[in-house]
């Protein structure tokens, strides 16, 4: 008789959350430039905090600020951002409503795990920035992408439709990774179409102040029928160059930060009171170094603009906002194939457009975010990869 072969069980039987998030993610490690690599794949800054930020820090360890703050956040911080809000939304705004976060990332996650049930339907625009999906994979809910149009704005009657017995609808603005800024025009539409339905909207508008259309930026909570079903998500990384300070925050009905903070506070318990101490700072005096790096990210836009356009079978994009370019290429290539090539023989870093979407293939996301000299070597290396790979 053949032996009897025994199967043993796995020694380690890890959570189904994580195979979904792994079978969902298209999400890839961003490099950093070095000697022999240029990036402009990073979706952070390259400038750094402003210093009146720093110093905060400094004078709020100096001052023993080192013990557990509240858990919604530190109260002087609160009420400075509730006044601010108070601004854009053109309504009353608490901080009582306002959770401080572990960075947007932990925003997001905050609020998407304290909305979303397993099956329920979330409709997300393809492509999009790619945390949306792992999130709403980690929390059991279904993804239902909805391709853009050519333009790369919504596609009005493609997202009406989606949003049929929607759960959630999540959204960047401006757009992550299209540089696409929403009109107001567009969210009032948006308003339209869930008018008498319970479908509940997370606006992420982590890039709000780097807005060059020329026309005031159009928040969702500042528009009638959107403002009451919308949690708000914010942080302190790209406006104030604060990406490794970890301080974002949201805002929205009570009911929703209740839910948010509960799993916020869960997750990752209170924000450390020195970075609230120096964010509170960022939002009461660094108005003007804001302007100044939105000023430059609008000049590196245009350099990055000049140098694509002399490159063979791209297509630009027209970014408004935010600090990418996503510009399609004519190859026969999958994206990550492409990048791949760009970064092991040529040398530059780019962000292959499937990370963001089905929809997304055959796009590249390139962050303008570096500085020029970096911008025009690197769309030359780009340059010289995709002539090789024609």
């Amino acid at each position: 008789m053949p032996p009897t072969v025994t199967t043993q069980p796995p020694l380690y039987d890890t959570a189904d959350a994580v195979a979904r998030i792994a079978a969902a993610s298209r999400r890839t490690q961003q490099p950093q430039s070095r000697a022999d690599l240029v990036s402009l794949a990073m979706g952070e800054p390259d400038f750094d905090t402003p210093q009146r930020v720093t110093e905060a820090a400094q004078a709020s360890l100096g001052a023993g600020r080192t013990h557990y703050s509240p858990l919604l956040g530190e109260p002087l911080l609160r009420e400075a951002l509730a006044a601010k809000l108070a601004g854009i939304a053109q309504a009353p705004v608490s901080a009582a409503d306002i959770l401080i976060t572990q960075g947007g990332t932990a925003g997001l996650a905050a609020s998407i795990l304290g909305i979303v049930n397993p099956g329920d339907k979330v409709v997300i625009p393809d492509p999009t920035y790619s945390l949306y999906g792992d999130l709403v994979a980690m929390a059991g809910g279904t993804v239902v992408p909805v391709p853009l149009a050519p333009d790369l704005h919504w596609d009005l009657d493609r997202l009406a439709d989606a949003l049929a017995d929607a759960k959630l609808f999540v959204f960047c603005n401006p757009v992550n990774p299209t540089g696409i800024v929403h009109s107001r025009e567009e969210l009032e539409v948006l308003a339209d179409l869930l008018d008498g339905t319970p479908t509940i909207v997370i606006s992420d508008e982590a890039y709000a102040d780097l807005d060059y259309t020329g026309r005031p930026f159009t928040s969702a909570i500042s528009v009638e029928g959107l403002r009451e079903r919308t949690l708000y998500c914010q942080t302190f990384s790209k406006s104030y160059a604060m990406t490794g300070w970890r301080v974002g925050y949201l805002w929205g009905p009570s009911p929703l930060i209740q839910a948010s903070a509960r799993v916020h506070n869960t997750f990752n318990g209170s924000v450390n009171t020195v970075v609230q101490d120096a964010a509170l700072v960022a939002v009461e005096s660094c108005a003007e170094d804001v302007a100044r790096m939105r000023a430059a990210y609008e000049e590196r836009r245009e350099i990055m603009r000049a140098e694509l356009t002399a490159i063979p079978g791209l297509t630009l994009s027209a970014p408004e906002g935010a600090f990418y370019q996503f510009p399609r290429y004519d190859l026969d290539l999958p994206s990550v194939e492409v990048v791949a090539a760009l970064r092991t023989t040529y040398g530059v870093a780019v962000r292959p457009g499937s990370e963001f979407g089905a929809q997304g293939e055959h796009h590249l996301r390139l962050s303008y975010a570096a500085g020029p000299e970096a911008i025009v070597e690197g769309v030359r290396r780009l340059a010289d990869g995709l002539a090789a790979l024609r």
